[in-house]
């Protein structure tokens, strides 16, 4: 089989979406009465969002939270809760340009994946939405039937974004160097590692830190949403 020509990754959160799913998911959880106690489920969500923004927050200390969400209940309890934030949260923040974007590197023929820290369980139904083949996300264990609250394997986060990329393509016998174009789409100075890897990095609708970045480096600037729907940069 020849291998494509070109290799298009995408972030997720305020990247193709103009909100953070991670942090919605949790806020749908506590809203909706699945979080334990609502007002500090909301209070921990905020803070991490907090520490995020400062660029002060660790994988680890990110799924202490958010995967231990998913470890308090079972999978078809999750599964069928899914289904609801898709319909309520998800779709409805979908835009043309963000779907248009991803469509045209389709329609090219170029190989695919979002690439997102947030965990898998969230977010695989939204690549799939998008119609995007492959996903590198943060794994949650499943061990037994359950979620056990920890993460599988090296998050895909800062530098392990690098790392989480290069296996998957290893796995389907490629590497970077493959391409003859490589794409990496995201909003986040945390993303500026895997931006650094490839060919066309493109800060989209980039935060403030990653904008400065990407005129001091002449990369390209694409702004698909005119506000957002949450506070994360």
């Amino acid at each position: 089989m020849t291998a494509p020509r070109r290799l298009a990754l995408f972030d997720l959160d305020h990247t193709l979406l103009p909100l953070d799913s991670d942090y919605q998911w949790a806020d749908f959880l506590a809203r909706t009465g699945r979080a334990g106690d609502p007002d500090e489920a909301r209070r921990r969500n905020d803070d991490l969002m907090e520490r995020y923004n400062r660029g002060e927050l660790t994988a680890e200390q990110a799924a202490e939270f958010m995967l231990g969400l998913l470890a308090a209940h079972a999978p078809y309890d999750l599964a069928l809760w899914h289904e609801e934030f898709m319909a309520q949260v998800i779709r409805p923040a979908f835009t043309a340009r963000a779907v248009n974007l991803v469509a045209e590197h389709l329609r090219a023929g170029d190989l695919c994946a979002v690439v997102t820290a947030t965990n898998s369980f969230v977010t695989a139904p939204i690549a799939r939405a998008f119609g995007v083949p492959h996903l590198v996300a943060t794994d949650p264990e499943y061990v037994a039937g359950r979620y056990t609250g920890r993460i599988l394997g090296t998050p895909s986060f800062r530098e392990g974004k690098v790392v989480r990329v290069r296996e998957w393509l290893a796995g389907l016998d490629l590497t970077l160097a493959d391409f003859t174009e490589t794409f990496f789409y995201s909003d986040s100075v945390n993303d500026v590692p895997l931006l650094e890897q490839v060919t066309r990095p493109i800060a989209t609708n980039p935060s403030p830190a990653l904008r400065d970045i990407a005129e001091r480096q002449d990369w390209t600037v694409l702004d698909l949403f005119d506000h957002t729907l949450d506070a994360k940069s």
